[in-house]
């Protein structure tokens, strides 16, 4: 607080998060619970700054201007769930719009106030079967790998009939997109890495260790194959973890918290002894590399192996781009690719780096980039469920417009899953439909590899 002891209408520092405060008994009360989601819907309701960035704030501002007294108090408690369920923490509100969060004295921190009660319904009411198959990758994705089965698996979810089925039975929308298993998985085709000399950098380590990731793993194994020929041409050596485990952070997007820390268990033993060893971790989808440099963080902030990951987790344009500054990246691009509507996930902006992979694209020459640096709507399970997949297209709109509008021949986001989301929108929206490929395959075939 000022001297003047009066209170600083925002904040001018940077913004710093809280621990996760899960394992205590407060956490879990649902009247403490209720008395917080309260106090910060007041605050929310008197700035309504947030209200363009999802469905949670029109929701909440909603529900007060239509109540008996429009103000919070004439919102019943039991209509606080419908504010919760359009929250599917990009982070953003946090990040990028609203001025009373840590150091403020207010203390609002919006997306992990919605997780707490996310978490705290799911203990009252118990896992809802879409969330839990929607939310365990690596059991849907043991289905990855045997062609018989995946094939027959991905002509379902491009019948509409089936669709059709699966939206009545299980909640997942009939229109959206949903992706294809592959008939090899990455870790199987990975193979080795063709340097074992490792060249450190002052910014960078000089080998790297990879977390392949659900959606690499087990659907786009293509996008960890480019990045690790991209590897290789550069002389980097590099290797996968023994083992792994998903991310959690689906779990994370259910309340799952008790699922997320059963992963951590997992996860976290094979990454440290890594991390120790010196390697930079690197992960193909923003939202994975979040957990680990994030979230994980906020829940375990006592536990020395989640810290030692986190230090040690990369996005890969984001350790690319030090390699270069590090004097130690090849730039002998061959091909030019023309011009790039090119797409910032939430969950990269939220990891605080700046724009690495536009800075990295930029070094191509013949390379135009066009920038949209707004949510895509998809966010995770958010856009597939039946009751949330319309309201994901709407928040995607003035981004599928703008990609749409650069007329562009390639259309790229770090975010594989949002990169489809972008693409089926702009063809629905703008009837256009120009090739949509991962910042590293793009980056691979400028190198012509």
């Amino acid at each position: 607080m000022p001297p003047n002891g009066t209170v600083r209408e925002g904040s001018l520092d940077a913004p710093t998060r809280h621990p996760l405060d899960w394992k205590s008994a407060d956490f879990w009360d649902e009247a403490s619970l209720d008395a917080e989601l309260e106090r910060v819907f007041n605050i929310c309701h008197g700035c309504r700054r947030c209200v363009s960035l999802c469905g949670a704030f029109p929701t909440l501002f909603d529900l007060v201007d239509e109540g008996p007294t429009g103000e919070v108090d004439g919102v019943p408690k039991a209509r606080y769930g419908e504010v919760v369920d359009q929250c599917y923490l990009c982070d953003m509100c946090y990040m990028s719009k609203c001025p009373y969060v840590p150091p403020h004295e207010w203390n609002i921190d919006f997306p992990h106030l919605m997780l707490r009660a996310k978490a705290v319904e799911r203990k009252r009411t118990g896992p809802r079967f879409r969330d839990t198959v929607l939310s365990s990758t690596d059991k849907t994705g043991l289905f990855a790998g045997i062609p018989v089965v995946t094939q027959t698996i991905n002509a379902v979810n491009r019948t509409p009939a089936m669709r059709a089925v699966m939206e009545k039975t299980l909640g997942v929308d009939a229109k959206a997109w949903l992706p294809s298993f592959a008939t090899r998985k990455f870790r199987s085709a990975a193979g080795e890495a063709a340097s074992s000399i490792a060249t450190d950098g002052e910014r960078t380590p000089g080998k790297v260790v990879l977390f392949s990731t659900c959606f690499i793993n087990y659907n786009e194994p293509g996008i960890g194959l480019d990045l690790v020929a991209i590897l290789d041409h550069n002389e980097i050596p590099w290797r996968l973890a023994k083992k792994e485990a998903c991310c959690g952070m689906p779990k994370l997007e259910q309340g799952d918290l008790d699922g997320v820390e059963a992963l951590k268990n997992i996860n976290i033993p094979q990454l440290v002894a890594l991390a120790r060893e010196g390697y930079a971790i690197l992960t193909g989808v923003p939202s994975c590399t979040l957990m680990f440099k994030q979230e994980l963080p906020h829940m375990f902030p006592d536990d020395p192996d989640v810290l030692a990951v986190r230090d040690a987790m990369w996005e890969p344009f984001e350790y690319l781009v030090a390699r270069h500054k590090d004097g130690l990246l090849k730039t002998d691009f061959k091909d030019t690719l023309g011009k790039i509507a090119y797409h910032v996930p939430c969950h990269g902006r939220v990891q605080a780096i700046g724009r690495k992979t536009e800075e990295f694209l930029k070094k191509i020459a013949g390379l135009d980039v066009d920038t949209t640096e707004r949510c895509s709507g998809h966010a995770g399970t958010f856009g597939v469920k039946k009751e949330f997949h319309a309201m994901a297209m709407k928040i995607g709109r003035p981004v599928f417009r703008k990609m749409a509008e650069a007329e562009p021949d390639f259309i790229s986001s770090d975010c594989p899953l949002g990169g489809h989301h972008l693409a089926q929108g702009i063809e629905q929206n703008h009837q256009k439909t120009p090739e949509l490929a991962h910042p590293i395959s793009l980056v691979r075939r400028a190198y012509g590899i």
